[in-house]
């Protein structure tokens, strides 16, 4: 897992930003009603299928994560908005400080971890040439 981080684009680092983001509004506003799930699941799988067929890949075992993505982005934000409706949010942004402090601080202390383990990598020696 360190490893991973260590070797993560910024491209990644904003991907698993957004599943920070997320969380902490998954966590704070859950609604364990059925429908709001299976509408997601729904349009999550409509969705997801059509990326995929819009980049014209086949799923496989080398892209498994790429293809995951296609169907749990789409998952992620009609599930965010029906948790979001009628809450007061500020486009993606908490109505309440402290929640939006917790978002940005989650987000911030994630890139700080992946910065500071990239910073602090291990040197591998360099291989000598003969001759």
């Amino acid at each position: 897992m360190l490893n991973y981080l260590r070797t993560l684009k910024p491209a990644s680092m904003v991907l698993w930003c957004y599943l920070i983001w997320y969380l902490c509004i998954l966590w704070r506003y859950f609604d364990p009603t059925p429908a709001l799930w299976l509408n997601s699941l729904g349009i999550s799988v409509l969705i997801g299928s059509g990326l995929l067929l819009s980049v014209g890949q086949r799923p496989t075992k080398a892209n498994v994560w790429q293809t995951l993505r296609l169907y749990l982005m789409p998952l992620g934000v009609s599930s965010f908005a029906a948790l979001i409706k009628g809450k007061g949010f500020y486009l993606i942004v908490p109505p309440h400080l402290g929640e939006a402090l917790l978002c940005l601080g989650s987000c911030i202390g994630f890139i700080g971890l992946v910065m500071l383990l990239q910073f602090f990598r291990p040197q591998t020696e360099p291989s000598s040439a003969a001759g």
